[in-house]
């Protein structure tokens, strides 16, 4: 089943560190973990920058302005759409249904992680999404 995503990539004020959502979850009886660019599904009749701003609202309990589209990249499962966001209102903090299905096999945890870090050992993110965070950086935005 296609699934289209909407994604917010969260710099802080001086830009050198960004929010991103820690994953660690067991699957065949081994543990995966990784960072992801938070944001979720679109749902039917809503538009993407609504989804975005609703799942930034569930997942980490803020209020976000949207500063501009990064782009967008196909994946097996649908598309995932990117922008660049800053937090307008509250202070980064799990809700929603990550808050809910937390536990030791499925875990999630919001990580404020150095922008010098992202390219080191212990990071697990995708070289994608790092992408997405030097365009936010740069301001590379694109039209929808």
């Amino acid at each position: 089943m296609k699934r289209d995503t909407a994604r917010a990539i969260i710099l802080t004020e001086n830009n050198n560190s960004v929010y991103l959502l820690y994953r660690k979850r067991k699957v065949d009886n081994k543990f995966l973990t990784y960072y992801a660019i938070p944001g979720g599904k679109i749902e039917k009749n809503e538009t993407i920058e609504e989804a975005v701003k609703r799942e930034l609202q569930e997942e980490f309990s803020v209020t976000i302005e949207l500063l501009g589209y990064l782009g967008e990249n196909k994946t097996p499962y649908g598309i995932d759409y990117h922008f660049h966001a800053k937090i307008i209102n509250g202070i980064p903090k799990l809700g929603g249904e990550e808050k809910e299905q937390n536990n030791e096999n499925n875990y999630y945890e919001i990580k404020k992680i150095p922008l010098k870090d992202l390219t080191k050992d212990n990071i697990n993110i995708l070289p994608l999404n790092i992408s997405y965070i030097e365009k936010a950086i740069k301001k590379e935005y694109k039209k929808i």
